[in-house]
Parts: structure tokens; sequence; C-alpha cells
């Protein structure tokens, strides 16, 4: 199961680009909707300039202007620029219509990878759980009634054997323990509970290990609880 979600979860390239195209689409659509505000803008600028150029004239001086001087170019200026602000418009809007695809395509990805996520951790606990469940069976099985030993060395023995078999599959899954006996002290890995003097342990070292730490990988998981040397 581990090995299907692999193969269906996405890369980091595949990520970088969908995040890219999303990006992408949105600077379009607000560059669209600039343009078209610009278009706008302009065209009522247009129109109030006409207005201030051309004030109210009788009925015979707007005769002969209109005889002297046809409104076909005028007409045609205006029809262009309502022509170009409605193709900005319709541009607008498929680009709006594309980010929104967009941006619901990215959600159902995100939504399908954390699931994915999820069920590999949950697989990967079950293998887990299921080696350390041998464990439980091998103590439920030392400690029966008709397996106990009364040689004492066997049954020392046998638990020898089943804390290897406990240690191992802790180590296969990545646990490491944290045994500083002699290092220096390190306040991101150690926990001081106090100080002793010491004549074979230098100062700022650790002396005793109370309680040994565990990391996974590099993530520390539990702090060494450590007694650190005060010197001489």
């Amino acid at each position: 199961m581990a090995e299907d979600l692999n193969q269906q979860e996405p890369t980091a390239e595949e990520k970088a680009k969908f995040e890219n195209d999303v990006l992408k689409a949105a600077e379009e659509a607000m560059k669209m909707e600039a343009e078209a505000n610009k278009a706008d803008a302009a065209q009522a600028d247009a129109n109030a300039t006409d207005s201030e150029c051309h004030p109210e004239q009788s009925a015979s001086d707007v005769e002969g202007s209109s005889a002297e001087q046809p409104a076909e170019p005028a007409a045609d200026a205006s029809t262009s620029s309502a022509t170009e602000t409605a193709a900005l418009k319709a541009a607008l809007a498929d680009a709006n219509d594309r980010n929104l695809r967009l941006m619901a395509e990215f959600d159902n990805y995100r939504r399908r990878t954390a699931k994915e996520q999820l069920e590999l951790i949950e697989t990967a606990n079950g293998k887990l759980l299921e080696k350390l469940s041998e464990v439980q069976d091998n103590f439920e099985r030392a400690f029966a009634s008709e397996n106990k030993a009364q040689d004492l060395e066997a049954f020392e023995k046998g638990m020898q054997m089943i804390y290897n078999q406990f240690a191992k599959i802790l180590t296969d899954a990545g646990l490491e323990q944290i045994d500083p006996t002699g290092a220096e002290f390190d306040p991101n890995m150690h926990e001081a509970l106090m100080q002793q003097p010491s004549e074979t342990v230098p100062e700022g070292h650790v002396v005793t290990v109370f309680q040994k730490g565990y990391k996974l990988k590099n993530k520390i998981l539990k702090t060494a609880k450590v007694i650190v040397s005060s010197g001489k």
C-alpha cells in the first residue's frame, strides 16, 4: 500500500509548477482587470473632454456644424473603444474563470496529498505495531505458568533475548539511544539534574546518566537526564 501511495504522490517539481500556474493565472487576471479599468477611465475622460470642447449650441449652429463636419469618425472611434473595452472585459472574465478553476484544483490536490500522507503514516505505524506485538507475545509466553523456569539463569537469558528483539525493532524504525556519559554537556540534548565534584571528569562534562535520551534520525524525542561535573 505504501508503494502505491508513493507512486501517486506528486514530486516537488510538480508541486512547484502547479503553484506557479495558480500565481500566474492570478497575476493575469489582475492585469486584465487593470487594463479594463484603464480603458473605462480613458473612455470617460474622452467623453468629458468632448463635452467641454463642444458646449450647447443653437439649433442653427448645430445644423451648420453638422453640415460642415460629419459625425461618423467620432462615432467610429466610440464604437472601437467600446469594442476594445468589451474584449478586455471578456478576457478578464475568462482569466478569472481559469483562476477559480485552478484554485479549486489546488484545494483538491492539497486535500488528496494530506489524505495520502495520513495513510502513509498509518501504514508505517501499523507495521511497527505488528512487530511490537510479537515482543508482547514473547513476554506473555515467558510469564505463562507452564513456561516458568525453575532456573533463574535460564529465565534471565530468555528476558535478554526478548529485550534484544525489542531493541532491534526500535533501531530498525530509526530510534537512536543517547548515552552521553563522559561527553560535554549539551543543553539541546541533555537535561542537567544536578552538579557534583569529580576527580576524573572535567568540569561541564557528564558524570552520570540518570536516564538515557532518544532521537529519531536528527530529531530529539527525549533529552537525556544527567549529572554534570563541577570539576575537582
